[in-house]
């Protein structure tokens, strides 16, 4: 019997549908996403109130497989590119080059070659847009803006200013051209001298969930818009908060879109009637709860005393979900019978720390919140080894920023669920080992 402690389900895996997973994948570790969950978020982001148009851009870099690309873009949803190589993955599972935009830290060499395509372009930094302009010069080439609007919003972080790893807007961050050189003409001179059109602004605050902090950027970043006549569209990046464990508020994304949409509204009643598209860049939102760690406690071991501990060994890890690790990341852990039957799931449980495969001690999937370094304790079902683990949580920065290889442990496969016919499908096969090795050179003769 189940009770809160215990559950006979995860998210959306039962012990029956999570062994055709592993059945499916041909063993443990994978990685497991819900169709109906991606299609669900993928709606509601669509549904995003605007005043005079939206446009969706999936963050790719959340979770880039290939079977999901092509679900959202066949929903309509377009594509948010963080770097010229997430530009030809897009494109080689068949999203339009017109439909993607690029904001990268590191403009990529042949950015001219994928703007010839379609591809947007937002210039990231002074030195980009020069380089931009400079290819362009006299072409009235149009380009976008991204602007650090001075304020962020972080996951880990209660500043808008301050440092945050998930923070990505303030004056801690590297991330956009300085609003400063925007206001007092800088970026302007540098369009005007080679004749380019500003046609977006981009402003990205970071991943978090508080609504005022949404709504003074979105009023902050129309200022932007005021200031260069060409904008037609901007684009409000940045990722809406998930509530991953019970308890955790997630954006609701009618309270947060609604003053954002009366804000265009009034911008259009005092700027002559322009009417400003405006574009969003969900990641966490569309994938996170849509996404699980399946896992095998390989595992079970204790120390004694008043320190001493149960710890549960996945046959997973940072090398399959880095959060915990990186960030102090809160995941819902499920225990559920090896054998995939709900009726095994029973009703015992215990306090245990669940850790990874991995020789480093920072392998750690249940740390206290925010501190990556502290063991927390998880009451869970009593698991045996040969038991399932599901971490969910893990559709968003897990398969996507994984440590792969560490250790030399392959790159887990990945399934996708689809509840409705009730069918897995594999969408990526598990590394071959030989493929670690792959690209090594050992010169002839050194040794």
């Amino acid at each position: 019997m189940a009770n809160a402690a215990n559950p006979a389900t995860s998210v959306f895996l039962t012990p029956e549908s999570a062994k055709q997973c592993i059945e499916t994948a041909n063993g443990t570790p994978l990685y497991a996403y819900s169709k109906q969950k991606l299609i669900d978020n993928a709606n509601k982001c669509l549904s995003f109130p605007n005043a005079f148009g939206l446009t969706v851009r999936y963050a790719m870099k959340a979770c880039p497989n290939g079977a999901i690309l092509k679900l959202f873009n066949s929903k309509g949803i377009h594509i948010d590119a963080s770097s010229g190589y997430e530009v030809r993955r897009a494109m080689a599972q068949g999203v339009p080059p017109e439909n993607i935009s690029l904001s990268t830290q590191e403009l990529p060499h042949d950015f001219a070659e994928l703007v010839d395509m379609g591809v947007k372009v937002n210039a990231c930094s002074i030195s980009q847009l020069e380089r931009f302009g400079q290819h362009y010069n006299g072409k009235g080439q149009k380009v976008g803006v991204r602007v650090n609007p001075g304020v962020g919003s972080g996951g880990f972080s209660a500043s808008s200013t301050g440092f945050s790893k998930t923070n990505v807007g303030g004056p801690a961050s590297s991330f956009g051209i300085w609003h400063e050189l925007v206001e007092d003409g800088t970026v302007g001179e540098i369009v005007e001298k080679y004749g380019l059109e500003v046609e977006r602004i981009h402003t990205h605050i970071g991943s978090g969930s508080d609504p005022a902090v949404w709504q003074a950027v979105a009023t902050k970043s129309l200022s932007f818009c005021k200031i260069f006549p060409t904008v037609t569209a901007l684009n409000l990046g940045g990722g809406y908060k998930v509530g991953r464990n019970a308890g955790e508020p997630t954006t609701d994304l009618q309270e947060i879109g609604k003053p954002v949409a009366e804000a265009f509204r009034t911008f259009s009643k005092e700027n002559d009637g322009r009417e400003l598209k405006l574009e969003i860049e969900p990641g966490t939102y569309l994938v996170a709860m849509a996404g699980a760690l399946v896992s095998t406690v390989q595992d079970k071991v204790f120390t004694s005393g008043e320190e001493g501990h149960v710890f549960l060994k996945m046959d997973a890890g940072m090398t399959d979900v880095l959060r915990p690790s990186l960030y102090g990341a809160i995941h819902p852990i499920t225990i559920l019978p090896g054998s995939g039957k709900s009726e095994d799931v029973g009703d015992e449980t215990e306090s245990v720390v669940v850790v990874g495969h991995c020789c480093e001690s920072g392998d750690l999937m249940t740390p206290q919140s925010g501190e990556p370094e502290a063991l927390a304790e998880r009451n869970l079902r009593k698991a045996e080894i040969g038991d399932i683990i599901v971490m969910d949580g893990s559709g968003a920065y897990c398969a996507g920023m994984s440590t792969k290889n560490y250790n030399s442990f392959p790159e887990a496969p990945e399934v996708l669920v689809d509840e409705e016919k009730g069918q897995v499908h594999l969408i990526r096969a598990r590394q071959p080992m030989e493929q670690i090795w792959a690209n090594e050179c050992v010169p002839q003769g050194l040794f």
